[in-house]
């Protein structure tokens, strides 16, 4: 399973107290301790002022719209990976937009449209990821983004965030042209860290994406923004 909270403010008390991200159960266990973090991009960017924006563009219908898309643009990565029919995540995000909004009915303009993609280019962090970032960079943990995001994505998203020192690498599904939770992407963390897998950990945003960077050997920590059942 996922680690949880409990077992994440343990790691992280023992990132304050030692500079070592490691947990009691880890060190009964003799298991390595973990060097480094590998970030999905939801846990650090924030995209609700997106889903305000389609609310705004649509009164009493944004959440409903923001919902259908957001679960159609996943589904979209998993095809295409199975198809083997790669398309960037802009383009995905795009296409789920397009589908979402016809599948309820909506008209929409092209400006809108524009709008809601480009919000993904223009995302700030939530309100505790600096000091929490700092603090593991303090201890010497290293960080890197892995995602689904384009460089383009992840390059803005990071300036716009006031986030540009503190990743080692940012990581795109674009290199390997597959999306998580194919392996080939869990994979570019430890080809860009030159680490053990268990040496490193990968927090998620989705639960699917925790069990799939747990499955290819992981340690995890879901990053449960928006209190998703397991």
């Amino acid at each position: 399973m996922p680690i949880d909270r409990r077992r994440f403010l343990e790691i992280s008390s023992s990132i304050a107290a030692s500079g070592i991200l490691t947990s009691a159960a880890a060190a009964a266990d003799a298991k390595p301790a973990i060097k480094a973090i590998a970030f999905d991009g939801f846990p650090i960017f924030d995209p609700r002022p997106i889903f305000a924006m389609a609310e705004e563009f649509f009164p009493g219908r944004g959440a409903e719209l923001s919902n259908v898309r957001r679960i159609r643009q996943f589904e979209y990565t998993w095809l295409r990976t199975t198809a083997q029919k790669y398309r960037d995540f802009l383009g995905v995000i795009d296409d789920a937009l397009v589908f979402a909004t016809k599948s309820l009915g909506l008209e929409m303009s092209d400006e809108k449209r524009k709008a809601l993609v480009d919000g993904y280019l223009h995302m700030k962090a939530w309100p505790d990821v600096a000091p929490a970032l700092a603090k593991l960079r303090e201890n010497g943990i290293r960080l890197a983004f892995l995602n689904n995001f384009t460089p383009a994505m992840l390059d803005a998203n990071i300036r716009n965030a006031g986030l540009t020192d503190f990743f080692e690498h940012r990581l795109s599904t674009d290199a390997v042209g597959v999306y998580k939770p194919h392996p080939k992407a869990y994979q570019m963390g430890i080809d860009a860290f030159n680490l053990k897998r268990e040496e490193i950990l990968f927090a998620a945003f989705a639960g699917w994406d925790a069990a799939g960077a747990k499955r290819f050997g992981h340690p995890t920590f879901w990053v449960n923004r928006q209190k998703q059942p397991p």
